[in-house]
């Protein structure tokens, strides 16, 4: 059943994996309105700064629900109807596929965080996700063989994609299954930022599943504060804040969305170079930039990563990132230079 859009006053929030920390006096002319509901299997919750207008409020719910169902129905891979799941059914990809205006920004973007992450990010790794059970197929009973991932390694490579800009379009060496679930989120948090600028709100908080871009500040002035969650799968604990102004945060982990199988456990997140689930003491990784597309992208790459090389590459890059590295004692914490100006406690 299709949960309807709510509208509320945001007088209290409820932490998420990234959380809005409330306890501001506001202007009486202004209030934080929260418009929330669900999407890409998750839900989103949007903190807009406007006076007391419910007519407004409910055309801005309408209009976020409508902007959110446009980047589903192109990048969704659990829609047989998407434009995504169509380029990946598609019988010959060695002829140039014509791509929407969105999903021909999201793959540019994607490919450009490949390149610089060395491939740890790849949108083409989507065979090897469903072949763990992390995709729209079916969890499998036992974990791949190495022959199995042999074989589907030998399908991936986001340098096997070809993009052309006029008219947007793509092709492939092979055929490719293209998985946006990294980055898509992070789009569809950067698409109402932009539809919220364009109906005039200038200061606002966007979250979906934990990412969040915000710009603006709050009625009383401060700057928007966001929490970096503790990496542990029960119970929600705060491990670091920061004050956001027009500025874009996403969070990678492996502490929410795994499984257990024989013993093991198996984390979301794969490792492109060897088609396995990522094994290293990184917890997780926050990244902050100018678009929240960028951040959810790199985020996931730096995990894949691990801490080392992960920070090695985002201080060579100037690159805001917080690592969370697990240690038989407990938790250690880290961060670039370039995130250090960001943090309040």
């Amino acid at each position: 059943m299709h949960e309807p859009v709510r509208v509320v006053l945001a007088s209290i929030l409820v932490m998420l994996v990234v959380t809005a920390l409330a306890g501001c006096s506001f202007k009486p002319e202004e209030k934080v309105w929260e418009i929330s509901g669900p999407v890409f299997g998750t839900s989103y919750h949007i903190n807009v700064v406007l006076t007391d207008d419910p007519e407004r409020l409910e055309n801005l719910a309408s209009g976020i629900e409508a902007e959110l169902e446009k980047v589903d129905a192109a990048m969704s891979t659990w829609r047989d109807d998407s434009e995504l799941s169509a380029i990946n059914q598609h019988a010959d990809q060695t002829d140039w596929i014509n791509l929407s205006d969105p999903l021909y920004e999201v793959l540019t973007k994607a490919v450009e965080v490949s390149e610089l992450t060395g491939g740890a990010f790849d949108i083409t790794v989507g065979p090897v996700v469903n072949l763990w059970g992390f995709g729209p197929r079916a969890r499998p009973e036992t974990a791949p063989t190495d022959e199995e991932l042999a074989e589907m390694l030998s399908r991936i490579g986001y340098d096997k994609l070809e993009l052309k800009e006029a008219p947007k379009a793509l092709r492939s060496d092979i055929p490719q299954y293209i998985d946006l679930s990294a980055i898509a989120k992070g789009y569809g948090v950067d698409v109402v930022s932009r539809y919220l600028q364009k109906e005039g709100v200038t200061a606002y908080l966007v979250e979906i599943g934990g990412e969040v871009r915000v710009n603006g500040r709050k009625p009383d002035g401060s700057a928007w504060r966001l929490a970096i969650e503790q990496p542990v799968s029960e119970g929600r604990q705060v491990n670091r804040v920061v004050a956001l102004e027009q500025r874009a945060m996403a969070t990678s982990g492996d502490y929410r969305n795994y499984y257990e199988s024989e013993g093991r456990r198996y984390s979301h997140t794969i490792d492109p170079s060897t088609g396995k689930p990522i094994t290293h003491n990184l917890a997780s990784v926050t990244v902050i930039a100018g678009d929240c597309m960028t951040a959810d992208a790199l985020a996931t790459g730096f995990n894949v990563l691990g801490y080392e090389r992960a920070s090695e590459l985002a201080t060579r890059e100037n690159i805001p990132a917080y690592f969370i590295v697990r240690t038989d004692d407990g938790f250690e914490t880290h961060q670039t230079p370039a995130f250090s100006s960001f943090v309040t406690q």
